[in-house]
């Protein structure tokens, strides 16, 4: 009986998802860790967080006031680094003072935490400039997400200090961010993704698969291919959102990380949320859905589409480097192990 009811519900998913696919479950098995990641401590009530701004400039600076309130809110005590509100055309600065204020905050003991005002663009431009020595030394927590990816990943592959996909100052703090925010770096949850709230999300391959945890934004992910900024992703999970990007850009770099040989490596793939990304002559197009099912479905591996996290209101915080394990069958994303030590 139970698994006549696990059946019906995976049957129904399948028909939410319009896959023609033969109803063939699996599993993939939890690589061994070659290297042991580093885990930053869990934030708590008091302790120094510091604002930064390592990429795009924050024109509305009432923004940053606004930041400040919402951390001193968690009882954080606030910092703004020394470039935090610096204009420099359209970065937040020079890439020098960007730079050291990364290399700073993690130098420095009393800060235990790293949140970014925004994405924008400018992150790729300072990852040859910072000392990751000195941050592999010093693992602190350090949050953002969009443009943030290129420093998240580059952190992640040069230390495998378990950073994390998550709001930035300019985003909504809603109820379901702020809970996803507290389960994973504050308590160090295993389970931290609430689920129910998204009625669109989907499972397109069914299955369970296990790994590593690795995303973020699209673009900027595929910038990173063929440099030494991005993390290994083989049997890893790996995570994707974009913005404002047609279905064909989409296809485009989906193409990319197929031909790079990044798709055909993977244990698991979540799609997130996307906002914007849908072409204005559907009759000339395919949908975003169509595409993703494209590269997707091919790869015979447990794979969602529409889950919240990115450039949408209502955000998980995903660490990056954390084992995982996906469950297409509950629409279920459940670490493996707490993201932080607590």
């Amino acid at each position: 009986m139970q698994n006549r009811r696990k059946f019906l519900k995976y049957t129904a998913l399948i028909a939410s998802a319009s896959i023609a696919q033969p109803l063939v479950s699996f599993s993939v098995p939890m690589p061994l860790l070659k290297e042991k990641p580093i885990f930053p401590a869990a934030l708590k009530r008091g302790d120094k967080v510091i604002i930064v701004s390592p990429a795009g400039a924050v024109y509305d600076l009432t923004k940053i006031e606004e930041f400040s309130r919402i951390l001193s809110n968690f009882g954080f005590v606030v910092e703004r680094a020394k470039s935090a509100s610096n204009r420099l055309g359209y970065l937040a600065g020079s890439d020098e003072e960007r730079a050291d204020d990364i290399n700073n905050a993690f130098a420095d003991n009393s800060i235990k935490g790293i949140v970014c005002t925004r994405g924008g663009w400018g992150c790729a431009r300072i990852l040859d400039r910072l000392d990751y020595k000195l941050i592999a030394e010093n693992p602190k927590v350090i949050m953002g997400f969009s443009d943030i990816t290129s420093l998240l990943l580059a952190i992640n592959a040069k230390t495998k200090l378990v950073t994390f996909h998550g709001p930035v100052g300019l985003s909504s703090w809603d109820p379901f961010s702020t809970l996803c925010f507290t389960n994973t770096v504050f308590l160090g949850e295993r389970n931290v993704f609430p689920f129910g709230v998204e009625d669109k999300m989907i499972a397109l391959t069914p299955g369970i698969a296990q790994g590593e945890l690795i995303g973020g934004n699209l673009t900027v992910f595929n910038s990173l291919i063929g440099t030494d900024y991005l993390p290994n992703c083989d049997n890893k999970i790996l995570f994707l959102e974009e913005l404002n990007e047609d279905p064909y850009k989409i296809d485009r770099m989906l193409t990319q990380l197929k031909l790079a040989g990044v798709l055909d490596k993977l244990s698991g793939f979540v799609f997130g949320a996307c906002t914007k990304c849908e072409s204005e002559d559907p009759l000339q197009s395919f949908s975003l859905l169509d595409v993703v099912k494209h590269h997707i479905l091919p790869l015979n591996i447990p794979a969602i589409f529409n889950a919240p996290f990115g450039h949408t209101t209502k955000k998980w915080t995903i660490p990056i480097g954390v084992m995982a394990e996906l469950d297409t069958y509950n629409l279920k994303l459940e670490l493996q192990q707490g993201a932080v030590s607590v």
